[in-house]
């Protein structure tokens, strides 16, 4: 037998090659041969198809079906595909629990495993598929990380649901417990809207954090223009698929890989759209934490000055009443992209995985304009809904590395008063929900940051409460953790330096007098730095956790500024 009857032609300088060429590998062959791959699979471009189905969660309860046709997009593009699976916490399910400690830590877990495969199997390039909120900045942190040739693709939003003649979502669900703790909501009325709220598969519907990181995958290029906004179980998310699926090929035969297509300049399209929709505040620790894998210089104070010159052009859930599947029957994200880009407000130069720039790759897509299309939740830049965008990062002795509030509103931009304390969202919560918040006041909860909690908790329980109970735009709340893309009103996240690692928060006490100034970007207590010194003197936290995994990703978190991350190569000063 000759050596040429082991050599299947592949290129050397791919990563499979390690694996599938030469007598030395007969063994690693007859691995992959078990598993129904042959001689044309060993010439081919190894690409992994990242799957987090689970029945978890509907986010990701239908991902099998896109998984599949990716992979049969990759195989009739030539390549090899290999499914493999990851991890998902359903936040929507965690929310209000001690569980939803396990969600930013899950984003760590899918970016690192995903990483570990395709570096221990020798993959060519990768197809990573997100549902739920983590997956989506978990598989491309991962792709970034590997810098393998790589396609996001969404696993699509879930249809709004029907109750009482108007459309409802998960959002509505949540803030009727608050009407009903008022009395202003029955039981059974919460009980019809809870059996009609989620009809299928999909993520939540609204501009909520899928939908947000699912529409910055294509403006910042990592996904193809129009594959955000088709719904789940729409046979165009399987077209989508079996397109993602090719592109990978196409893009592992060209050499491209996420180095080649992540810029500032396409981290600055991202913002753009987050802002100009409305999007979640989550999407700014998720885009620092993706720039600090790329070693892309991005600063928490660059939203502010994106979302200064971005106007708000869309009006959709939670500030608004319509959902991703709205924006989709007008031509889905590009229509945004299109209104920024001729505004000058877009890099039109950025690469995208297609090879092509953000400005060619509009051109070939050609959405509609905002004019033509008859969606009165859209608006032009020149007559928008707000004249800044969304996002404003306020800072100040509460908050000198930045805080995260999202606009719903343009009115009650200031707050003035004295602040009552939780250590945690249980005590929260049960304030809350006991009635006992009134116009006016500032509710601060901490020990909820990365390393505190750990993990940097979700609130969407106790906004939802606050604002189904009629004081969502009247009181106001700040937090070191996070709040869920539903949230609306006064609400502000991602307080840094955490109190946890002695951040001013840890200083506050009941009666403090708090200064929220949307406009002068403040977040401050009525103390001089000498007396927030002297009582953090007498702060001394105990870790949430001496053992497993909430043990050991609550160590390893770098600040909210710098989007939380845990990878050593990827923490700043």
């Amino acid at each position: 037998m000759s050596s040429d009857e082991f050599d299947y032609g592949k290129d050397e300088q791919l990563p499979s090659h390690e694996v599938t060429q030469g007598a030395e590998k007969a063994p690693h062959r007859a691995m992959f041969r078990a598993m129904g791959f042959d001689d044309e699979d060993f010439s081919s471009p190894m690409i992994g198809v990242a799957n987090p189905a689970a029945d978890i969660t509907p986010c990701n309860v239908h991902l099998d079906d896109v998984a599949a046709s990716a992979l049969e997009g990759v195989d009739e593009a030539g390549g090899m595909p290999i499914e493999f699976g990851t991890i998902t916490i359903s936040d929507a399910i965690s929310m209000g629990t001690e569980g939803m400690k396990a969600s930013l830590i899950s984003r760590e877990v899918i970016a690192d495993s995903v990483e570990l495969v395709a570096f221990g199997e020798r993959m060519d390039g990768l197809v990573t598929i997100g549902g739920c909120d983590k997956n989506m900045p978990g598989m491309m942190m991962a792709a970034i990380r590997t810098d393998l040739p790589s396609v996001f693709l969404y696993g699509g939003s879930i249809m709004p649901g029907e109750h009482d003649g108007r459309e409802v979502t998960i959002q509505n669900v949540f803030e009727g417990v608050g009407a009903v703790s008022q009395g202003e909501m029955s039981e059974g009325e919460l009980s019809e809207m809870e059996h009609h709220a989620c009809p299928g598969a999909g993520s939540c519907g609204g501009m909520f954090t899928a939908n947000t990181m699912s529409s910055i995958s294509e403006a910042i290029g990592f996904a193809p223009l129009g594959s955000a906004s088709p719904p789940a179980e729409d046979e165009d998310r399987y077209e989508i698929a079996r397109e993602s699926g090719a592109i990978a090929v196409e893009a592992v035969e060209s050499g491209l890989r996420p180095s080649d297509f992540l810029s500032r300049e396409s981290f600055e399209n991202a913002i753009a759209l987050q802002v100009s929709v409305g999007g979640s505040t989550n999407a700014v620790l998720h885009l620092l934490a993706m720039a600090a894998e790329a070693g892309v210089d991005l600063d928490v104070e660059d939203f502010n000055e994106i979302s200064a010159r971005t106007p708000k052009i869309a009006d959709l859930q939670p500030g608004g009443e319509k959902v991703m599947n709205d924006l989709h029957e007008v031509g889905g994200v590009p229509v945004v992209l299109q209104e920024l880009l001729e505004a000058d407000l877009l890099h039109g130069d950025a690469l995208t995985v297609t090879g092509e720039t953000m400005a060619d790759a509009l051109e070939r897509v050609d959405p509609p304009q905002i004019e033509e299309v008859d969606a009165a939740f859209l608006h032009t830049v020149d007559a928008p809904i707000h004249e800044r965008g969304a996002i404003r990062i306020l800072t100040g002795n509460l908050a000198p590395e930045g805080a995260v509030i999202k606009i719903t509103g343009e009115d009650h931009l200031h707050h003035e008063g004295p602040v009552r304390v939780f250590e945690d969202e249980e005590n929260a919560m049960a304030y809350v929900q006991e009635g006992r918040v009134e116009s006016g006041d500032v509710l601060c909860i901490r020990n909820e940051g990365p390393r505190g909690g750990p993990g940097m908790r979700e609130m969407l329980g106790v906004t939802s409460a606050v604002a189904g109970q009629g004081h969502a735009e009247d009181v106001a709340l700040f937090t070191d953790g996070r709040f869920s893309g539903a949230t609306r009103g006064f609400s502000i996240g991602h307080v840094a330096p955490e109190a946890f690692v002695g951040g001013p928060i840890a200083a506050l006490e009941d009666g403090d007098i708090v200064t929220i100034d949307i406009d002068e970007l403040e977040l401050s207590v009525d103390l001089t730095d000498e007396e927030i010194e002297s009582r953090l003197e007498e702060y001394e936290p105990e870790p949430a956790y001496d053992t497993g995994v909430l043990a050991k990703y609550g160590t390893a978190f770098d600040s909210a500024a710098n989007g939380a991350v845990t990878n050593p190569g990827a923490t700043r000063e």
